[in-house]
């Protein structure tokens, strides 16, 4: 088992929580259902069993497992956030705003820095910038 200076763990998971926190800020501004919290948890969730998976070493232990349950449990949990209603399907972006806040928990987790900062970022770009630019379009 791999031992990770405490600092450097609080650090890891102190970022995987302002990465979440700032997909958060935003559904929580468009009033959406999953909001700060939300997104917050799932990132430091995605971590932590990120952390934990590449912690645990041995001939038979393969890491990327944890990793794969990640993807398919989020999926779950972003599939009972989609909702239709009035012939029209709601929730959608938010839950793949859920799945995106897991992915950068995970590349966190795997410290993939770079990667979950510029994930965050591409995803706010999507919600702030293609939001109102596909809403302009449907009114047309």
């Amino acid at each position: 088992m791999l031992t990770i200076s405490f600092i450097a763990l609080l650090k890891q998971l102190s970022l995987a929580i302002v990465l979440g926190f700032s997909l958060g800020v935003e559904r929580e501004i468009a009033r959406k259902s999953a909001g700060i919290r939300t997104h917050i948890l799932v990132s430091l969730g995605a971590a932590l069993f990120s952390i934990i998976s590449t912690s645990v070493i041995g001939p038979n232990v393969d890491p990327t497992r944890i990793a794969a349950q990640i993807v398919v449990g989020i999926g779950f949990l972003g599939g009972g956030m989609i909702i239709f209603q009035d012939s029209k399907l709601q929730g959608l972006t938010t839950a793949a705003g859920v799945w995106v806040a897991a992915a950068i928990g995970m590349a966190v987790g795997f410290e993939l820095y770079q990667l979950a900062i510029v994930g965050t970022l591409l995803a706010l770009g999507v919600f702030l910038v293609i939001g109102p630019i596909e809403r302009a379009i449907s009114n047309v």
